[in-house]
């Protein structure tokens, strides 16, 4: 069963293009475990708000996609091995209704 999901990354300012070309990477990833891609916003280059692997800022993307349980654990499982990636977090979007009265 396919669940909306968002991911915010931070990856090294090591290179101006490197966000896009990781998000592309990232993308493909996702569709060819059969998600889809909602939207990607790039943030841009922020200071953090402590030193991570001797970077003191780094380049921030927000994520969303759909995608089923086992294309999420795989995504995971790259972004803590790849050598660009400073920090991840990956969560599930839901959706609550909002109950009236008492």
């Amino acid at each position: 069963m396919e669940m909306e999901y968002e991911m915010m990354y931070i990856v090294k300012p090591i290179e101006d293009n490197l966000p896009h070309e990781f998000n592309d990477k990232m993308s493909k990833l996702i569709e060819s475990h059969g998600g889809r891609v909602k939207k990607a916003d790039f943030w841009g280059k922020k200071r953090i708000a402590y030193e991570i692997k001797d970077f003191a800022e780094g380049d921030y993307v927000l994520l969303t996609f759909k995608a089923p349980k086992e294309t999420v654990k795989e995504l995971d499982r790259v972004m803590k091995i790849s050598e660009v990636v400073l920090r991840h977090m990956i969560i599930r979007k839901t959706n609550y209704k909002k109950s009236r009265g008492g």
